[in-house]
């Protein structure tokens, strides 16, 4: 992404940079050449500039959509951490006032796969 913005920056620069030197080089005898000149130069430097802005939109966009997903991650992580934090608090509590403290859910249990089966080394 970044490639294709520094491309065309430099692409529009060096059509810029040539056509100005051009047109300094051989100063034109009619001036709606160089009203045309001009013209060509603005309308290169405006499309450069309108594929840089694009660029930079998208760029933007993927920026926007990346903090949104470590938004939501960090919002998870918080979420268990109070979780973790009351359960504590919960356990702590019951051991002040001498009460047996509060057992953890069980776990589902998962189903162990067979063991591969085994071929005779050659």
């Amino acid at each position: 992404m970044k490639a294709k913005v520094l491309i065309a920056a430099s692409v529009g620069l060096a059509l810029s940079a040539l056509l100005t030197a051009r047109a300094a080089e051989d100063p034109p005898a009619d001036t709606t050449l160089a009203h045309d000149q001009a013209k060509a130069v603005g309308a290169a430097v405006k499309r450069d500039a309108k594929v840089i802005a694009d660029a930079a939109k998208t760029g933007a966009k993927q920026v926007a959509a990346a903090a949104k997903e470590v938004a939501a991650a960090t919002q998870e992580g918080a979420q268990q951490v109070g979780a973790t934090a009351k359960k504590g608090a919960q356990r702590a509590k019951a051991a002040v006032n001498g009460e047996k403290a509060p057992s953890p859910p069980p776990k589902p249990v998962e189903k162990a796969s067979p063991p591969p089966e085994k071929t005779p080394a050659p």
